[in-house]
């Protein structure tokens, strides 16, 4: 907690009556000092107090200094695209599309649905709130589905939130660590049943062929059954591997090994994982 005003050091010698403040008696007049209280340590606080708030116009300036990351998050294509660092987080994606072999481009047919695309842009901070990555994905505009047409099931079982404070009751029971995984482009790594066709990604059409749809062969996000045609992928991946589904949470998985377990809850593209035997824990991330 943040208090200003007249200063209390002087009163730390004193009984707890002593550390009382007036709020009356206390200055809102700008400029303020920025300190805390005795209930709160220093060594608790992440970063600089004396700066105060940090907001997006004061970054502009910092941020035309830095040379890997772009700190302002954009909010539009026509912002991104004239932000080199934003330009190549689209391009990066792009990659991952091509790698993965998400795609095809062919002519467009008539009297077939075009699913629209969009660019969402995200900045990916540290434990201190420092902008580390941008992350820009390609998205599909899911409101213009037609149910029967580009999907039929849509339904994916997600980890409650309460079954991921049970397991870190569990954890905590049995002293083991927890780790964490994140699933990089997912969704991507999963085919998809249905014909759908989507229009080449804002800021990016191919010159040639500017009139011409990507016919999909992978999962995009945004798309109705993305969610659920990865967690058939990762699920059939883990059960395959000698796990057991939970019969309460089905995004839970069991492994059990001698006197020792292996617990290992999914939410989407993120994953924890923890054992009884840190050795299964290495186990399970060189098989992921």
């Amino acid at each position: 907690m943040h208090i200003h005003g007249e200063d209390h050091n002087e009163k730390r010698e004193g009984n707890d009556e002593d550390l009382h403040i007036d709020e009356t008696k206390i200055n809102f007049d700008l400029p303020r000092e920025w300190r805390t209280s005795r209930y709160h340590p220093l060594d608790n606080i992440i970063g600089d107090i004396s700066k105060g708030v940090t907001t997006r116009h004061s970054l502009k300036d910092y941020c035309n200094n830095m040379a890997f990351v772009s700190k302002i998050e954009s909010k539009s294509l026509k912002e991104a695209i004239i932000d080199e660092h934003w330009i190549i987080a689209m391009q990066e994606e792009l990659n991952q599309f091509e790698r993965n072999n998400v795609w095809e481009l062919v002519e467009k047919l008539d009297n077939y649905p075009i699913i629209g695309t969009k660019w969402v842009f995200r900045n990916k901070l540290d434990e201190n709130g420092t902008v580390i990555r941008n992350k820009a994905r390609l998205v599909a505009k899911g409101y213009n589905h037609e149910e029967g047409i580009d999907y039929e099931e849509t339904y994916a079982p997600v980890a409650r939130l309460e079954a991921i404070t049970k397991l870190l009751a569990f954890a905590s029971i049995m002293d083991f660590k927890l780790y964490q995984m994140d699933v990089k482009s997912a969704f991507l790594n999963r085919f998809i049943q249905e014909e759908v066709y989507v229009d080449q990604p804002p800021g990016f059409e191919n010159s040639d062929m500017p009139n011409h749809v990507f016919k999909l062969k992978r999962a995009l996000y945004g798309l109705k059954q993305a969610s659920r045609a990865w967690y058939e992928r990762i699920s059939k991946f883990v059960l395959e591997k000698d796990f057991s589904r939970g019969k309460v949470d089905t995004s839970l998985f069991i492994k059990r090994k001698l006197n020792d377990i292996l617990l290992v809850q999914i939410y989407v593209d993120d994953i924890i994982f923890g054992s009884t035997n840190e050795s299964l824990c290495k186990e399970f991330s060189q098989v992921m």
